[in-house]
């Protein structure tokens, strides 16, 4: 990471919340507006499970955006519990807040986060997924109805996967911003060390190819990291509930595994620039998910 900072007249620099319930498109959004993957995203609820920062630096501004787990109330162990955790400390410790919803839904897990949002903050109504919306016209009766629940200081419909209306967010975010000079370098994209990009990659990939069948207590840890020259040799470990989940990853000779790793490898490659040497080993280790010791030691904050 450089410790170089941008100066000038009436910049602007802030950090930036993101909020909704799982799902809603929370990690594509950053990733689209800093345009890089710093943040994994899969059709898995609680995909996300760190405060993960990415940051995207102009002339004028910083945009320092903080993508949080979705706050949810489905299990109460002390995996969720921490994860809830962050999402509220995110909260207060903010300059500005987007709360992304889907177009056209607002149910009751939309509600749960709504109800945590400070008053003291800026709160910006972000209307993910506009795009899939067919009756154009029916969004401003549904953008009206959820802006009746909460005083915000914008609306603003996009798609994130498309990158419409990110610009016109840009320009609403920039507004909130208070006049500071840049916390980080001009080409930073996240806080986050390889090491710790390294395993959520792997995270990713595990559920994208487990998908559904596999608990999302799962994690990875990453048991060595080593660099010569331009070469990364990274060691992972996922570690799993069960002999049955170990088995379910690893699939028929191996085949599952095989495509975790080989997508995960160029996944980092690409991240990091340089050629990536990975191995990923499958450990059962019950019950790490309900135990505030375990979760520290595999760097839940």
């Amino acid at each position: 990471m450089t410790t170089e900072t941008t100066s000038a007249d009436n910049f602007r620099c802030g950090y930036i919340a993101i909020v909704g319930r799982p799902n809603v498109g929370k990690s594509t959004l950053m990733n689209t507006l800093i345009g890089a993957k710093v943040s994994i995203t899969s059709r898995k609820a609680q995909t996300t499970r760190h405060r993960i920062t990415g940051i995207q630096t102009y002339d004028d501004a910083q945009f320092i955006y903080v993508d949080t787990p979705g706050f949810q109330t489905r299990h109460a162990n002390a995996l969720n519990k921490n994860l809830n955790k962050t999402v509220t400390n995110t909260l207060i410790s903010s300059d500005l807040i987007l709360f992304v919803i889907e177009a056209g839904t607002f149910g009751p897990a939309d509600q749960q986060v709504l109800d945590l949002l400070p008053a003291e903050v800026p709160v910006i109504l972000v209307i993910n997924k506009a795009d899939r919306v067919k009756d154009k016209a029916a969004l401003m009766p549904f953008a009206q109805q959820v802006a009746a629940k909460f005083n915000f200081a914008a609306i603003v419909p996009v798609s994130a996967k498309l990158r419409f209306q990110l610009d016109g967010l840009e320009k609403e975010l920039k507004k909130f911003l208070p006049e500071n000079d840049a916390i980080f370098g001009p080409d930073d994209i996240t806080d986050r060390s390889e090491k710790f990009m390294a395993s959520e990659i792997v995270r990713e990939k595990l559920f994208r190819f487990v998908g559904d069948e596999l608990p999302y207590t799962s994690t990875v840890l990453i048991e060595k990291f080593e660099q010569e020259g331009n070469l990364r040799r990274i060691f992972a470990a996922i570690l799993v509930e069960r002999d049955t989940h170990k088995s379910m990853i690893i699939g028929n000779k191996g085949a599952r595994l095989k495509e975790v790793s080989t997508q995960a490898r160029q996944d980092m490659e690409k991240l990091f620039g340089g050629p990536v040497y990975l191995e990923i080993w499958v450990k059962v280790k019950s019950g790490w998910a309900d135990n505030e010791a375990g979760l520290r030691a595999y760097g839940y904050e």
